[in-house]
């Protein structure tokens, strides 16, 4: 025979958890023998085990009391409703654990994968940290507005990236972006990538005529002194 603290001992809880489902009467309380203590036999042992386990799973101690009354068929039947949902709790579970791990792996939680590689592309040509920042803001703000219509856009951002002009432009503007004033010789150097690309796409988008009439109000424009031959790509 075990006395109380044995018993707790054993199926692993407290000598105070065993008083409790006295007091509730989820445990059979023994009588008290003639030197005044309560003894408990195996079968004492067997219940509480089982009463420890199911709490454990989460099962309410109402629910316990009813299991533990229940018929063979019904007890199953309710062990296999409580492990559907401890399933289901740890698939829940293992989906935060993978939210929790992205929160360190950068802008995978907030992004779409689409974009976050375009981000990581942009990172690898050299792009300051400012500027993405700001590309990741830029993008969280067009994912939300726009949802369905990221994945078709980005392939034409990645496709941008395949002209040196624009890796150019990138790199220029992130160094203006850790510099002071618009003396820096940058400034002109993205002046002229911008005007390049602004006549190339003119080019592609208008008639001849056309495209030259705007690439010279561009460089009349932007540029601050007058040039004969125009910044690169744009004939005067």
């Amino acid at each position: 025979m075990l006395t109380i603290g044995q018993l707790a001992a054993y199926a692993g809880v407290t000598v105070r958890a065993v008083r409790h489902y006295h007091q509730i009467g989820l445990l059979p309380e023994p009588e008290r023998d003639a030197s005044g203590y309560r003894s408990y036999g195996a079968q004492a042992a067997v219940l509480l085990i089982k009463i420890r386990t199911l709490a454990e799973a989460g099962v309410p101690l109402g629910r316990i009391a009813w299991m533990l009354d229940a018929d063979e068929p019904a007890f199953a039947e309710a062990i296999e409703g409580i492990d559907a949902h401890l399933r289901a709790e740890i698939d829940r579970l293992e989906g935060s654990r993978k939210q929790v791990a992205q929160l360190s792996a950068g802008n995978s939680l907030v992004l779409p994968p689409q974009v976050v590689a375009y981000i990581d592309r942009l990172r690898e040509i050299g792009v300051s940290e400012r500027m993405l920042a700001g590309e990741r803001d830029g993008w969280i703000l067009v994912s939300a507005r726009w949802p369905d219509k990221v994945v078709e856009w980005i392939p034409d951002k990645f496709a941008q990236l395949e002209d040196p002009r624009v890796v150019r432009l990138y790199q220029v503007l992130s160094a203006l972006t850790e510099t002071e004033g618009t003396d820096d010789p940058l400034v002109m150097e993205a002046v002229d990538l911008l005007v390049e690309l602004a006549c190339i796409r003119d080019r592609s988008s208008t008639t001849p005529r056309t495209s030259r009439t705007r690439c010279r109000t561009r460089c009349s424009t932007i540029l601050p002194t007058p040039s004969t031959t125009g910044p690169s790509g744009c004939a005067t």
